[in-house]
């Protein structure tokens, strides 16, 4: 008899610890990059360099009303990156990352299209980690700055007669 208790008992701790594992976390993290493309062709060169200070959002809406059902703010540390904590599981909501300022005034046209990433905030997606990483984001300068056309030709990317 005092087996079978030991062994309910044991079951019993085992269940309560799957049901506790599985809920969803209370905190996660969404981390990426921002970075500025001064040759303004919408992808990371040799050039390009990683902007600290930028600042950025992560929004939450309802995907019938389109209402925000979760805001977080911040900004990028000294190397582009940010890591922003995400609250509660947000499964029904449509979430992305979005580019709100560049503190760099020769870099800070938005790219568009860069200026968002969408991400998954929520346990259920089949991912076992707690940080989730977006795309990186960028801003763009006004002009091509020199160098850009031989950057480009080294990828394969250019002909040599481009006038960047």
């Amino acid at each position: 008899m005092a087996k079978a208790v030991a062994l309910v008992s044991a079951f019993c701790i085992l269940a309560f610890a799957t049901v506790a594992h599985c809920q969803a976390p209370e905190v996660f993290n969404v981390e990426g990059d921002v970075y500025c493309d001064p040759c303004r062709v919408m992808f990371e060169t040799k050039l390009s360099h990683k902007i600290g200070g930028a600042s950025l959002k992560l929004e939450c809406l309802d995907p019938i009303t389109h209402n925000v059902t979760y805001s977080v703010e911040g900004v990028t540390d000294s190397n582009g990156h940010y890591k922003l904590s995400v609250s509660g599981d947000h499964e029904d909501s449509i979430c992305q990352v979005t580019l709100t300022k560049s503190p760099e005034d020769e870099c800070s046209v938005p790219m568009s299209g860069l200026e968002t990433a969408r991400i998954v905030c929520t346990e259920n997606s089949g991912m076992h980690n707690l940080v989730r990483y977006a795309n990186p984001l960028g801003f763009m300068t006004k002009q091509s700055v020199s160098g850009c056309k031989e950057v480009l030709a080294e990828l394969g990317l250019a002909p040599q007669d481009l006038d960047i």
